[in-house]
């Protein structure tokens, strides 16, 4: 059971507000955990004066850091975050202006994974609270700007959405077809339990790893990736979940019977080297 890499798949650092990279990734190492895909932080969070690619820049540094003094094996994933337009859009910034801005960011993004500085695009998506319609179609704008950026890359994208069942899964998935992106390219980050082709229509679902949804996905099979959504910020220690849960949570599903090792290494391995296209090499 020790000897299963274990991977958390969206997991952040922030070495300015947070712990910082080497702190968490010993935190995720010594709770069994071997394997981070960490996408970078909102510019706002990181300070106010904080650019796209500084973000960016900042997360590939966290990354190359760890890899270089930890055990824990790391990967970036780069995007704008669809608060980014929002936050611009409530500043007064002109909408046009805004949309472009994003499409730069998500630009540069590709450029880093292009020079494998990052293994894919994310997070993008659009909000889970209710903006306007204009704002809306803006979103699902850039959501297929992103898909058309990683068609080309070669690599995936990781979603930020609102509360997504079916129905959603499927709208992402027509988007998917009309770039000609396979559709389990498109992740769909802080998934519920959607496991099932038709739950989620060939999109790769990551799950929060709450116990309960964790369990009901594995009900249905072993077609997902598990994640915390660390926020590493001291104002909020734990948020979402804290940097061990992952490991913590397999290896007690494997010591309760609920999850058997050779599942447990389809979701933290095979997963995440078919959908990302990567060699973990753990």
């Amino acid at each position: 059971m020790d000897t299963i890499p274990l991977t958390d798949n969206h997991i952040h650092i922030d070495p300015i507000n947070g712990e910082g990279p080497i702190e968490i990734a010993n935190k995720f190492h010594r709770a069994g955990g071997s394997c981070m895909i960490i996408p970078n932080k909102p510019t706002w969070t990181v300070n106010n004066d904080c650019s796209f690619q500084e973000s960016m820049e900042l997360v590939v540094e966290n990354v190359n850091e760890i890899n270089k003094s930890t055990l824990v094996k790391a990967f970036a994933v780069v995007g704008a975050h669809p608060a980014e337009l929002s936050r611009r859009l409530k500043s007064g910034m002109d909408i046009k202006k805004a949309e472009l801005l994003m499409r730069n960011a998500l630009k540069n993004a590709q450029k880093l994974v292009l020079e494998d500085k990052a293994v894919a695009i994310g997070e993008i998506g659009r909000p889970h609270y209710d903006v306007s319609v204009e704002e809306l179609k803006v979103h699902n704008r850039i959501i297929i700007y992103a898909m058309e950026l990683a068609k080309d890359a070669k690599c995936p994208i990781q979603l930020h959405t609102e509360t997504a069942g079916p129905k959603q899964f499927l709208e992402f998935a027509e988007m998917a077809d009309t770039v000609g992106i396979p559709r389990n390219r498109i992740i769909k980050h802080f998934s519920g339990p959607c496991v099932l082709e038709e739950e989620n229509h060939g999109l790769t679902p990551s799950l929060i790893a709450t116990k309960n949804v964790i369990k009901e996905g594995l009900k249905k099979g072993n077609n997902f990736l598990m994640e915390t959504d660390y926020l590493d910020d001291k104002t909020r220690p734990g948020a979402v979940l804290g940097p061990k849960t992952v490991p913590r949570r397999t290896k007690e599903f494997i010591r309760q019977g609920i999850l058997s090792k050779e599942d447990a290494y389809k979701i933290h391995v095979d997963n995440i080297e078919n959908t990302y296209r990567i060699d973990l090499n753990l």
